[in-house]
């Protein structure tokens, strides 16, 4: 089965700076699951996938604005500890979760306080260009409540 609007596509991946070679992420517990054409994943890497099956490998590349963005810079944010959802001792230059209003957001540690954490609320990779390795592990049809949730349910899914 090629990849197309509401295939449930199963990959692995991993992520470099352009030009680099380590590597800065990777596929979480082995494999990643989206559903196609429903927004999931970044729209230049679903465009990249369209088209593809079982076992293709290949690469993309995004720019900082297909990707995470360019770096704003501006002074730090301070937040309450409070609003700091990684547990334990906290430093600076550590990548934290911050809750916000749009879910948990990753922020990198400025300076800490009795009280407040300044942050540094640029995604980690804002900023640099980057290239996506990704190996397709499974192409399948979403089933109707897929589809209608507009996600992937059950293993390496969204779970009700």
């Amino acid at each position: 089965m090629k990849i197309a609007k509401d295939a449930v596509v199963s990959f692995t991946f991993n992520i470099r700076e352009t030009g680099k070679t380590e590597v800065l992420a990777e596929s979480e517990d082995g494999v990643s699951v989206y559903l196609h054409g429903h927004n999931n994943i970044f729209s230049a890497i679903e465009t990249a996938l369209e088209g593809k099956a079982k076992d293709d490998v290949l690469t993309a590349t995004l720019s900082p604005e297909e990707a995470y963005g360019e770096l704003q810079v501006g002074e730090p944010k301070r937040v309450p500890r409070k609003h700091i959802t990684t547990k334990g001792k906290l430093t600076v230059g550590q990548v934290v979760g911050l809750n916000t209003t749009e879910g948990v957001q990753e922020a990198t540690i400025v300076k800490v306080g009795l009280k407040t954490v300044d942050l540094d609320i640029n995604h980690p990779l804002a900023g640099k260009s980057l290239d996506f390795e990704i190996t397709v592990t499974d192409v399948r049809a979403a089933s109707g409540e897929e589809i209608a949730h507009g996600h992937v349910h059950g293993d390496g899914g969204h779970h009700h």
